[in-house]
């Protein structure tokens, strides 16, 4: 029974899909807080440039 026991590889492949998921998800918050402050800052940029176009 306890080597049954060790040689079943379910629950260790089960932790490996959760850290897969976990590691892409970082991934995925990492890339999305990056590109919102660079799409932050690209429109901040046009606002003022169509404002000062605007005489606003």
């Amino acid at each position: 029974m306890l080597a049954r026991f060790f040689k079943d590889e379910s629950g260790a492949t089960a932790i490996e899909y959760g850290l897969i998921a976990a590691l892409v998800a970082v991934a995925i918050i990492t890339a999305l807080t990056l590109l919102g402050q660079n799409l932050s800052d690209m429109f901040d940029e046009v606002a003022n440039t169509v404002g000062g176009a605007t005489g606003s």
